[in-house]
């Protein structure tokens, strides 16, 4: 999906994604969508199309290791004292 879009807050804060947008995303009515803010600018993103961004940012990390290694440390650190 590429390509730049105009959009205008309009009242209320409501905006509306122009039809050639919503069609290549393939969004429909009650399409859930989350804005996020971010030092770049604002983004627009579908649920699945965040999943899919948190899933790469995170690739290759195991947070289910990460977190026992955490406790062992801390259990680690509390037997010690």
């Amino acid at each position: 999906m590429n390509g730049t879009h105009t959009l205008i807050v309009g009242d209320r804060g409501r905006i509306v994604v122009p039809v050639a947008a919503r069609e290549e995303a393939g969004l429909v009515e009650g399409t859930a969508l989350v804005l996020l803010t971010t030092p770049g600018g604002l983004v627009l993103l579908t649920r699945e199309q965040l999943l899919a961004r948190v899933r790469e940012e995170l690739g290759g990390v195991d947070l289910v290791d990460e977190l026992l290694a955490e406790r062992r440390r801390a259990a680690e650190h509390e037997d010690a004292a």
